[in-house]
């Protein structure tokens, strides 16, 4: 921990241990076309208890004490961070400890726009700092003061009424804002926002499933389908191989993902068979698990939130299930599936159980996926808690407690978790 920049925020220092306890969320921020472009950072307070509001500025002097000593990559990879601001921190020194070309300050809706505030901000603006005015619900003195000095408006479009959100949302365009809808939580939603002229969506209406009727799997999600059953069957390389082959849109991303460094090839993979030799049949499956969620035809750049979010389930299961049962190979094996497979409803736009009904998969397992029971069903529940924590979640201390995991060592497997599903995401799209 970064103690200096800690006692650059106040005259008594804050206790390191009081430092640690806290949880770390990055929520997804999508585009106009539904990809992946920002995360916002979340940070609380409250290991023992429940979680206190995002804008405790000691969890945000914590995390800003992490960041100089971790890198930001390593949480939002090659993506910007929303990172929450109140007033002592935007007035502090230990800030500038944020790199300006890796963040998106959101000044939060408590901040009085004081004379002081507007000149500080106005100092930051200047000096390459980008500024997004938070949970905005109506054009208050303050908005006002601040708006033009904020590249990006965010609105709670929670309880707003249509007619409402389109006169706030209609007077910041004309402004030249951008807007960004947060609490996105139904399709519905999404749509009425696209309507209005939003140019981006907080939520977790992507990972919802929307059910229709007749969808069918694309054929690389039947390959891939395919091909998980023969893994399980342990049918050989050649057999794998052929499989393959036969799906041109399958091998592209196959060999990104054998070449991405999470995968530890010691030089370029270049063929079929060569990804097939450097991904052993038990990395393999895991692969073709997440490579369920890549999006055919997308730009590179171009990041899938239903990928980004499974492969950061997986892992994150994984490592708690190895951090717990160290020693179990297959407990950490059947983790990462629990946490990829946990997505597969609203990536096929169906029930779990009609998906159960057609994937053969243990006691275990099922009782996580339908009902988050049991130790697979503890790992999710803590997964998701985290997730969707911006409203107070009274659930993660308990399952920590329950789990027998520090939040010290929690927030490491986090970060490892993150720092993997960066790299996976670059390799797959």
């Amino acid at each position: 921990m970064n103690d200096l920049v800690l006692r650059s925020f106040s005259q008594t220092p804050l206790p390191l241990h009081r430092a640690k306890e806290f949880f770390l969320a990055r929520q997804p921020i999508l585009d106009r076309n539904q990809d992946l472009v920002a995360y916002e950072l979340l940070f609380r307070t409250g290991a023992d208890g429940p979680a206190d509001v995002t804008d405790d500025v000691y969890a945000t002097a914590s995390v800003i004490a992490h960041a100089s000593e971790l890198g930001l990559e390593n949480v939002v990879g090659t993506l910007p961070g929303f990172v929450n601001v109140d007033a002592a921190v935007l007035m502090s020194d230990f800030i500038q400890f944020l790199p300006r070309d890796k963040v998106v300050l959101e000044v939060l809706e408590t901040v009085e726009a004081t004379d002081e505030i507007v000149a500080r901000i106005d100092q930051l603006s200047k000096a390459g700092y980008v500024f997004a005015l938070d949970d905005v619900v109506a054009e208050s003195g303050s908005v006002r003061r601040l708006l033009p000095m904020a590249r990006i408006v965010k609105i709670d479009i929670s309880g707003m009424s249509e007619s409402a959100l389109r006169a706030l949302s209609a007077r910041f365009i004309q402004s030249g804002k951008k807007l960004l809808a947060e609490k996105v939580e139904n399709l519905g939603q999404f749509h009425q926002c696209l309507e209005l002229g939003f140019a981006y969506f907080q939520g977790y209406y992507f990972a919802k499933p929307f059910v229709l009727t007749g969808k069918k799997l694309s054929p690389s999600q039947m390959t891939i389908v395919r091909l998980m059953a023969q893994i399980t069957e342990n049918a050989d390389s050649a057999d794998l191989e052929r499989s393959i082959k036969q799906d041109a849109a399958l091998a592209l991303p196959l060999l990104r993902l054998a070449n991405a460094p999470a995968a530890g090839a010691a030089q370029g993979v270049d063929s079929i068979g060569h990804a097939l030799a450097v991904l052993d049949k038990r990395q393999l499956h895991r692969w073709l698990q997440i490579l369920l969620y890549a999006e055919p035809g997308k730009a590179v750049h171009a990041a899938s939130p239903l990928l980004t979010l499974a492969s950061t389930r997986g892992r994150l299961l994984e490592l708690i299930a190895a951090k717990i049962r160290q020693g179990d190979r297959h407990a950490a094996d059947v983790a990462f599936t629990v946490g990829t497979m946990s997505l597969m409803d609203a990536l096929f736009g169906m029930p779990m159980e009609k998906i159960l009904e057609q994937v053969s998969v243990s006691k275990d397992v099922r009782d996580a996926l339908l009902v988050r029971q049991g130790f697979y069903g503890d790992l999710l529940r803590l997964a998701e808690s985290v997730e969707q924590f911006r409203e107070p979640e009274p659930a993660i201390a308990p399952l920590l407690r329950k789990l027998s995991l520090s939040g010290e060592d929690f927030y490491a497997l986090q970060l490892a978790a993150y720092k993997w599903s960066n790299r996976v995401t670059d390799g797959a799209n």
